[in-house]
């Protein structure tokens, strides 16, 4: 019986393999073809019942996909189709169930599909561009890059909102409401007045230069260095007729050229990143000039300096090699830490340390702004420390170090660490390492009073697997709000119990285990081993099958499903870089970072060039053609 056994499952696999390659090979040669006959068949038999026209459980209709194409433009929702069929999420048990050979057809169909994603049908687009003004944090450090003033008067903007992406430097969101103007105004005279007289002054009035002839050298440098591109003559003057309209008054010299760098400084081209539309129908490769702004607000959320200029001015900084050194010379640059902060915090959601988390001082008194600063410094310096020294991104999963100071030290069970500043750390427990054993997101993945297995669960599948749950149903009642037994239950099983309503179970599959995995840290991310007076259970089992018990092994775990990790990693940097949230045809740029990260060994540097070499990145299309398109 063991030998029939082993030769039914031999002849069975060898049938997966023989039908999944000639899938692989049909979707290849004609994947609308395939789409057609193949795929949308098995649809229609396993998931139109609930996701159709008739009855579109949470809001997915599949039957509306009546082609490739259709297909093509929403790769988000087939990514989630893939992710809930491959974990066997999807159909539920009680629904007819397709064979293993079924299943892997369409998994795999659609795997090919977006690996080789029809560019020709879809049209390479490098998206949509939008004037961009200077986030709040831009402001600041281009105006301390500018002018060398570093009192941050952009602090007193209103809040820059977060849009597309997740990403308070998304275009689309970076609104002018009418008071801005006015703190425009008040800003240009508070920097003018810091500034130091050998920044503003760079050339001065002599024996052979008259004070004309000087101020529009001044006016000149700075102009071109606040616009970031090459000044043409009417611009200079524009501005040097306001410092002739100041000296005709009797004012200064000096007041006079001020007040023309305070028209510099409330100016368009300086409060706004413009690129220029070409005459092209077509899109087209930005100019030197655009690519070193795009470049320098990606790695350093500040205006390019003098080599970037440079480069750009002898129209070089395009040519791949130059643009390969320049990208390792900026990451390497100490302003590049202001990348890991932005972005890192953003993604993570630890600003959200800062605002809305909210433990009960009550039953956390150790929960300190002191201590909470340093939750919010470690995400930072731990990706700040990838980036650095090209660690592998990989680590952001799981790693044998972190970076604390004394506070956080001690509410980690360190020994040895005293003082305020963050330093590196080796963990013997590795149950700590990677992001998910970091307080921060530990504190913001639970509610006041307890732990949140469906928060954290959520989490997990969305900020770092890019696999979302769609949202809980109306009128669901909700979980106490403290982790006390009631009525001889455990939290746990009375989560275990909410989990039996059939319209709650499917997502708690999903994201349950994986909040429970992460239970032996309490709401503020210390280590427990027992909730009020019970043992700690983070135990778990995947909908696909395996199972762990605790925080170490479920990282390993996590280490299994990389290849969505880094997707959605890779995702998120893109939409950063571009300052724009991710559309369909943006697909193909992020399965080749994907692709080219996971060759170089998941390297974080290799992860930032690809973003940079990105067809997205460096093209774009004019205005009106995306009006057009729109």
């Amino acid at each position: 019986m063991q030998f029939q056994g082993s030769k039914w499952l031999m002849s069975s696999l060898l049938l997966v393999e023989v039908v999944c390659g000639f899938t692989r090979l049909q979707a290849a040669e004609n994947p609308a073809l395939t789409y057609e006959q193949e795929i949308r068949p098995l649809l229609d038999t396993y998931c139109f019942k609930c996701h159709g026209e008739t009855k579109a459980k949470g809001g997915l209709n599949l039957h509306a996909y009546k082609d490739l194409t259709s297909v093509y433009k929403d790769p988000k929702t087939w990514q989630t189709v893939m992710t809930q069929m491959r974990d066997r999420n999807m159909p539920p048990e009680k629904k007819p169930q397709p064979s293993a050979v079924e299943q892997e057809k369409i998994t795999i169909w659609l795997d090919g599909v977006f690996d080789n994603l029809d560019e020709n049908q879809i049209g390479k687009d490098p998206g949509r561009v939008v004037i961009h003004r200077l986030s709040r944090l831009e402001y600041n450090n281009t105006i301390r890059d500018l002018l060398g003033v570093d009192n941050k008067p952009a602090d007193k903007f209103p809040a820059d909102g977060g849009g597309g992406g997740g990403f308070d430097n998304n275009a689309d969101t970076l609104f002018i409401p009418p008071i801005l103007m006015e703190r425009y105004l008040a800003a240009a005279d508070e920097i003018i007045s810091a500034a130091k007289p050998e920044r503003i002054f760079v050339s001065q009035p002599g024996l052979l230069t008259t004070k004309r002839s000087a101020a529009r050298s001044n006016l000149e440098y700075h102009a071109r260095r606040a616009f970031r591109r090459p000044v043409e003559k009417a611009e200079t003057e524009r501005l040097l007729s306001v410092y002739d309209k100041a000296s005709s008054r009797g004012r200064s010299y000096e007041d006079s050229v001020k007040l023309a760098l305070k028209t510099i400084l409330v100016s368009p081209s300086f409060l706004f990143r413009v690129e220029v539309d070409r005459a092209s129908s077509e899109p087209y490769r930005v100019t030197d000039y655009e690519l070193a702004n795009r470049l320098s607000y990606f790695l350093w959320s500040s205006m390019p300096d003098d080599e970037l200029f440079k480069l750009a001015g002898q129209n070089t900084l395009h040519e791949a090699s130059v643009l390969e050194q320049q990208v390792r010379r900026m990451v390497a640059d100490p302003k590049a830490k202001v990348l890991a902060e932005n972005f890192a915090t953003q993604w993570l959601k630890v600003r959200d340390l800062k605002t809305t988390a909210q433990p009960d001082l009550n039953k956390f008194p150790s929960y300190t702004a002191e201590l909470r600063d340093a939750m919010y410094a470690e995400p930072v310096e731990f990706f700040h420390s990838l980036l650095s020294e090209n660690e592998s991104v990989l680590k952001l999963l799981d790693a044998d170090y972190t970076y604390v100071n004394e506070k956080l030290a001690k509410h980690y069970r360190l020994d040895d660490v005293k003082g305020p500043e963050m330093r590196r750390v080796k963990l013997s427990d590795r149950s700590r390492g990677g992001v998910l054993g970091m307080a921060g997101v530990l504190t913001l993945t639970s509610y006041p009073l307890r732990t949140s297995p469906v928060l954290r669960g959520k989490y997990v599948l969305e900020e770092i697997l890019g696999t979302p749950a769609p949202p809980p149903p109306p009128l669901v009642k909700s979980l106490p709000p403290d982790d006390k037994p009631r009525e001889g239950l455990t939290f746990r099983k009375r989560l275990e119990e909410h989990r039996k309503n059939p319209d709650c179970a499917a997502c708690h599959k999903r994201m349950d285990p994986l909040g429970f995995g992460l239970e032996n840290f309490d709401a503020i991310g210390r280590w427990r081993t027992e909730i009020a007076g019970t043992a700690v259970d983070a135990s778990g089992e995947m909908s696909t099958g395996e199972k762990f018990a605790g925080p170490a092994e479920l990282k390993k775990i996590l280490l299994q499903r990389k290849d969505d990790f880094i997707r959605n990693l890779s995702e998120k940097m893109l939409a950063y870089a571009l300052g724009r949230g991710l559309e369909f045809y943006d697909t193909p740029a992020v399965r080749k970072i994907s692709k080219a990260l996971a060759q170089d060994g998941y390297h974080s540097v290799t992860l930032i060039q690809e973003v940079v070499r990105s067809y997205p990145f460096q093209y774009r299309r004019n205005v009106q053609d995306q009006v057009a398109q729109k």
